[in-house]
């Protein structure tokens, strides 16, 4: 194979692969016990120890509050591999032995995400390393503030030299056992907005004596989807989502002021610049002219996240070698993820496993959609054990690759 590194390469790829297999069945035992205890953003702490407990051979040092890292191999450069500690505000519905109970859930497949990489740090134990490897457990990826910013500015404060930062997310939307890599922009920028509309409360007999912020809520709900369709190029990708609307106590009372909670996703960041100058403009002058007043909020969120082409084209042909097709046309989408910061330490690179629902694990008819599909954030989310397997070859391949990088370097 022209396009292999070399020999030393394949050998340690040979070696990681030959020993992640015999930890693989130790990996799914843990993956069911996370999975049974989740914990939300910011108090992943119980989720961080057990597994340091379950890494007894590694010092973890701990970091962004609730997470931890792990190193292994020589001194000097380092690659890092990074998973996600946090959970959902979810009920889960998927009616397993170790289905979690406390009103919080794995439903972006943090679970998957945390055994495999626990699995690949096991793996390394045993093998010589030519390059140094961080295990990362990164806490608060579904909140803000981000938990991948606190990391990033941690670690740039630091004497680690990080030559890249690996991430592999499972993703219903690819193909299962296909693995999306692709350079360039993968995510989009996430910023959130809310929107305060004040009004003049009054009686519902009497709206002549109000000033009703409820349809002043829905004619900026209304505008803000023309702020893309008629305010950007149509081949930028870019959404806004007004995901809450609060307004009101009772239904013959005119409310003295209503919320609008959303996100806007851009992949522009011309795009991005505008959009929140045009919902702020929007929303002012939809409220003025009713006679109300807005107050707008945006919160600067995570930035578009960037493949780094040489990542890209390293890691490809080792998928590849381990038999693992990778998808010809790269998975992207108006996701977002807080991985895009690491790209202020070193050149990242996040893959999108493909993946389908364990069919052991039935969804509920009134909860999935005309296939009895669902995808990621839903309350009977449940990935197989194999997917386990799949993000850890990922994870493995996109280390192999980065040594190839720091070497050039």
């Amino acid at each position: 194979m022209t396009d292999w590194p070399d020999l030393a390469a394949a050998q340690l790829l040979d070696a990681l692969v030959g020993q992640l297999e015999l930890v693989l069945p130790a990996a799914s035992s843990l993956r069911r016990e996370l999975h049974q205890h989740p914990d939300l953003s910011g108090t992943e702490r119980p989720t961080a120890e057990r597994l340091r407990q379950a890494l007894p051979q590694l010092v973890a040092t701990q970091i962004a509050d609730t997470g931890f890292l792990v190193r292994l191999g020589p001194p000097g450069p380092a690659v890092v591999l990074r998973s996600e500690l946090d959970a959902l505000p979810l009920i889960e519905q998927t009616q397993l032995p170790w289905a979690a109970t406390n009103h919080m859930m794995h439903a972006c497949g943090h679970d998957v995400h945390l055994a495999a990489l626990w699995a690949v740090l096991q793996a390394a134990t045993r093998v010589e390393l030519p390059v140094g490897l961080i295990g990362l457990f990164q806490p608060r990826e579904e909140t803000q503030p981000s938990g991948a910013l606190d990391v990033a500015a941690a670690m740039s404060q630091s004497n680690t030299e990080v030559t890249a930062v690996i991430g592999a997310h499972l993703q219903p939307r690819v193909a299962p056992g296909v693995i999306s890599t692709g350079a360039g922009v993968v995510n989009a920028a996430s910023d959130e907005f809310t929107i305060v509309v004040h009004g003049h409360p009054g009686h519902g007999a009497y709206p002549q004596a109000a000033i009703d912020p409820v349809p002043v809520l829905a004619a900026i709900v209304t505008g803000l989807q023309e702020l893309i369709g008629r305010g950007l190029d149509p081949t930028h990708p870019a959404v806004i989502t007004v995901g809450r609307v609060d307004a009101g106590t009772a239904a013959n009372i005119i409310a003295a002021r209503g919320v609008l909670r959303g996100v806007i996703r851009t992949m522009h960041e011309a795009d991005r610049v505008q959009l929140h100058s045009s919902l702020r403009r929007l929303a002012e002058h939809t409220a003025a002219a009713r006679g109300a007043y807005a107050e707008v909020n945006i919160v600067t969120g995570d930035p578009v996240l960037n493949n780094d082409c040489q990542l890209v084209s390293k890691t490809d042909p080792i998928l590849a070698r381990l038999g693992v097709p990778v998808a010809t046309e790269p998975f992207r989408s108006c996701g977002a993820d807080d991985f895009s910061h690491y790209s202020e330490l070193a050149p990242i690179l996040m893959m999108f496993v493909g993946v389908r629902q364990d069919p052991a694990v039935p969804v509920p008819s009134h909860l999935g959609d005309a296939r009895g599909e669902v995808g990621l954030h839903h309350p009977a989310f449940y990935p197989p054990e194999e997917s386990i397997r799949q993000v850890a070859l990922a994870l493995i391949a996109g280390y192999v690759a980065a040594i190839g990088l720091t070497r050039q370097g």
